[in-house]
């Protein structure tokens, strides 16, 4: 892409040095500390022999209905703490014989145990990391909560963000008995959709087998990224099944940074981000304006269509690859330039992007006027660092 004004190039800048970050400081869950994937890899540390079969299923089968479960927890406010609890919760109940991964039905007949697991796990995980969580956050370590919606019941946690990823798998099963269904029944499932993009959406809107409002389209996104990009999971080789087959999963942490940096304004205006009900004046911590970042997916920038080369870099980006565009569209959606970009570029990832989105607004730009800029990697690219500091202090995700 060659950008023919400033605009397009101090974007194109921005997108590769955070997508460069990504690629040196990789994030994804930790599969290694789960007991029952341990001789999943390889001395180097590399996944083999995903085709083999462990009990009643593959072993690709079971990292995917595990990192389900994962990222409709991920939607919690720590993103370390939630991983170590699945990790234990899931050591624990194996060790007791309740092999709710090869079996989802053990989840709900044994739902006592689980409970009581995740509940002990929880408060342990509270005691460790509570006061850091705290102290980065501006906040009260009392506040340390990784049950989602901020619900004190652990029940209602285990039922609905534990037990609905559960269920996928094993509504697959009983729909489909044929043998090599129960073994790869989330896979097979999961590959009948055109692109890693259309998948996404699908976890959530399926009629019988979508998840609703147990995952956002932020963690819906995550799970293609772990599953084309972080692990490599999936068996299809085509373009649409390839990393730059699904959207970057914008979660406040991503909208925060690419917000601050100016990206978002590079391609709206302030008017237009009010209008679209991205910006809530006066509504977020402190009286500061609060932003809503999800609310960008869907609108169309502009700015965008005058960009020859963006443009159609992102025609082959909906048409090929995330497969959600028969023919060319002549509207360019915000939350899909960065991706555009990437591709045309050819050498960092989605996935990429998204590594360093995480690594960025978990570890610098934090969510008050405090971030560490200085020690920021991308601090040069900021504009919120470099020019308009309101861009920083004026806002909260």
């Amino acid at each position: 892409m060659t950008p023919k004004n400033n605009l397009g190039n101090e974007s194109y800048h921005l997108i590769l040095a955070i997508a460069q970050v990504g690629r040196q400081f990789p994030l994804k869950p930790s599969l290694q500390d789960v007991e029952i994937f341990q001789h999943y890899f390889d001395p180097l540390g590399n996944l083999t022999d995903l085709d083999k079969r462990d009990g009643n299923c593959s072993r690709r089968e079971l990292l995917l209905r595990y990192l389900l479960v994962n990222a409709v927890l991920d939607q919690g406010p720590d993103t370390e703490g939630v991983r170590t609890l699945l990790t234990r919760v899931t050591n624990e109940l194996y060790r007791q014989e309740v092999r709710f991964l090869h079996r989802p039905a053990d989840f709900f007949k044994e739902l006592g145990i689980a409970v009581d697991q995740i509940n002990s796990v929880h408060e342990a995980i509270k005691k460790v990391r509570a006061v850091d969580w705290a102290k980065t956050n501006q906040s009260r370590p009392s506040r340390y909560n990784l049950f989602l919606d901020n619900t004190r019941q652990v029940l209602n946690y285990a039922i609905f963000r534990w037990g609905t990823p559960l269920a996928v798998p094993l509504l697959l099963i009983r729909d489909n008995q044929e043998e090599d269904w129960v073994h790869t029944a989330l896979l097979r499932y999961l590959e009948t959709w055109p692109s890693a993009e259309q998948m996404s959406q699908q976890l959530k809107d399926h009629p019988r087998y979508g998840l609703g409002k147990a995952i956002g389209d932020k963690a819906a996104h995550l799970y293609a990224k772990w599953m084309n990009h972080s692990y490599a999971l999936s068996t299809r080789t085509d373009l649409a099944w390839g990393p730059y087959s699904f959207e970057v999963p914008f979660d406040s942490n991503a909208g925060r940074v690419l917000w601050r940096t100016g990206f978002f304004l590079q391609w709206a205006s302030l008017d237009e981000y009010a209008r679209w009900k991205v910006i809530y004046k006066g509504q977020g911590k402190g009286g500061l304006d609060y932003l809503r970042i999800t609310n960008i997916r869907g609108k169309s920038s502009v700015r965008a269509q005058a960009e020859r080369s963006l443009l159609q870099a992102y025609q082959d980006l909906c048409v090929n690859y995330l497969k959600t565009h028969h023919r060319a569209p002549k509207t360019v959606e915000i939350q899909r330039i960065p991706i555009a970009i990437l591709l045309d570029n050819g050498q960092y990832t989605p996935g990429d992007l998204d590594d360093g989105l995480m690594y960025i607004g978990t570890r610098f730009c934090f969510n008050h006027d405090a971030p560490l800029c200085n020690q920021c990697p991308i601090s040069n690219h900021c504009c919120g660092h470099q020019s308009d500091a309101k861009l920083i202090r004026g806002y909260r995700t």
